[in-house]
């Protein structure tokens, strides 16, 4: 059974460690059984490809590698890095608030 995260797909994340602190971006894919997430403009690599059919040219290309998530805290609607903890709402579902404000994460 894989853990529950705090992050999901689509959240504002700001990184809080490593080489990218401080930065800020949207996550693309959580893979859950890493426990790393992809971050939009976050911990690029230069990848190496060979010409083929789609990129004719080949050379080098930048694009974004998994980050742990460890690393990562949720922004909330008012722009805060924050905790999360999960709660039912009103109308009996479960969902992620924030530790700083109280407010539901969308």
């Amino acid at each position: 059974m894989q853990a529950k995260l705090h992050i999901k797909k689509g959240d504002t994340v700001k990184v809080i460690a490593g080489n990218d602190k401080g930065s800020q971006g949207r996550v693309l894919t959580v893979y859950p059984e890493k426990l790393r997430a992809l971050v939009e403009g976050v911990n690029m690599v230069s990848k190496h490809t060979k010409p083929k059919a789609g990129t004719p040219q080949g050379g080098i290309i930048k694009k974004e590698a998994g980050i742990h998530i460890s690393n990562l805290m949720v922004i909330d609607a008012k722009g805060n890095a924050t905790r999360t903890v999960r709660k039912l709402n009103e109308k009996g579902n479960l969902v992620r608030f924030s530790k700083k404000t109280g407010e539901e994460i969308k």
